[in-house]
Parts: C-alpha cells; structure tokens; sequence
C-alpha cells in the first residue's frame, strides 16, 4: 500500500495543468467575491465577509482538488485497464481508497495556504499564529471527506459520464453547503437542509477558529459520519467492480 500511495503522490505532483488549476483557481474567485463585499458583517455571523470567503474558498478550492481529482482519474484508470492489474495484486479496497485519498492530499495543502496568503496581502485580513495554523489543519483534514467520495464516484460512473456527474455534485454542495454565499441568506427550510450536508460543516470548521472558537462537536460529527459513508462506500465500490471482472 505505501508503494501505491507514493506512486499516487508523484502522479499527481507531475499533472502541472491540473496542480495549476487546483492552487489558482480558489485564490482568483477569492479575489473576485471578496473584492466586491467590502467589510460588511456576514449575516446572522460576527464574521466580516473577507473572513467568510476566505475560509469558504480555502474549503472550496480543497474540495476541488480532492473531488474534481479523483473522480475522473479513477473512471479513466477504470477504462484503461489500470485498475484491473491492481486487482491482481493483494492489494485491500481500504488501501486503495487510502492511497487516492493521500495522492490528492499533496494538492489539497498549497491550495488552502495560497488562498490564505492572498487574503492576507490582498484585503488585510490579520489572525493570531495559532488561527493560521489551526485553518490550514482543519481545512486539510477536513478534505479528506471529499477525496473518498471522490473516488466512490470514480466508481459509480463511467468515464464519459463521471465529468457531468461530479460537477453536479461539487456546485450542488457548494452551493447548497454555503461556499458560495452565506447559508444565513437562504430560505428557512433550505438553510435546515444545508446544516446536514458535509460542505456545510466542512466550512464551518475555519469559521468557528476564524471567531476565535473550536470547531463544534455536530460539525465534527457531521463530516466524521460522512467520511465512513464515503469511505466505505468507495470500498465497497472497488470489492464490487472486482468480482465482476
């Protein structure tokens, strides 16, 4: 397994277009929402709205490279035969999963530190040491989430379909989840909706240090359920695919 997941590493450290796109684009998005919101306080928060979508486009920026990653990479090794030799080895479905969600784990990691940095130089953004540091581990370890359904959808689509299909996802929790505008702004029954979905709780994480705080109890637990579906799903997934072939 640790010869998979060094093999995983390099792959996706030598994928330049894909690195470009993953560390960038969070931090260029930043610097469009942000830059037209002012100091303005985020509603129903005590967050200003530089704080809320530099935590939000952190997440999701992480979300993308996990997500975006390992789905199509997985439904093209699926129709190329790579994962077909891996089943000839003695290698357990946890370990793949395992091995993917470390691959995209090397990514996840400069893309949050840069949207940081840009929020820093760009609109002054100033926290304590610790805040910096607790972000970037909550925001990182929070990904790994992401990166097992990623490869569950890796697995449940084909490779034509599993493009349409993760995006419908990734802008569906995005949205829904409170990534892209604060979930405050939403209908009651929409933001009763988003405070179950792992985006959600995902962001809320940096928001909750962002004030001062730790991160909740339910929002942990939230995405703690989320990854042993997403984990054991993509496990399942892979154990499934092989007794077919």
């Amino acid at each position: 397994m640790k010869t998979l997941i060094a093999l995983e590493i390099r792959r996706t450290l030598r994928n330049k277009k894909f690195m470009f796109f993953s560390v960038i684009y969070p931090s260029a998005l930043f610097l469009m929402i942000a830059g037209t919101q002012g100091n303005a306080k985020v509603p129903g928060s005590d967050l200003t709205m530089p704080l809320f979508v530099m935590v939000a486009m952190a997440s999701f920026g992480a979300l993308t490279s996990v997500l975006m990653g390992n789905s199509e990479r997985i439904a093209k090794e699926r129709e190329k035969g790579w994962v077909r030799q891996l089943r000839l080895t003695r290698l357990p479905g946890r370990g793949y999963v395992l091995a993917k969600i470390a691959g995209s784990a090397v990514v996840t990691l400069p893309a949050i530190v840069i949207v940081f940095v840009v929020a820093a130089a760009a609109k002054g953004v100033r926290l304590d040491a610790w805040q910096w540091i607790a972000l970037t581990a909550v925001i990182w370890a929070g990904s790994v989430v992401f990166a097992a359904l990623g490869v569950a959808l890796g697995y449940i689509a084909s490779g034509d379909a599993v493009r349409p299909v993760t995006m419908i996802v990734y802008f569906g929790l995005s949205i829904l989840g409170g990534l892209w505008m604060p979930a405050t702004l939403y209908p009651q029954w929409l933001q009763n909706i988003a405070e179950w979905l792992p985006t959600h709780a995902y962001a809320a994480l940096g928001q909750a240090i962002e004030l001062g705080g730790a991160p909740h109890a339910k929002d942990v637990a939230v995405l703690a359920v989320y990854f042993l579906l997403f984990a054991g799903g993509a496990a399942w997934l892979y154990r499934k695919d092989t007794l077919k072939a």
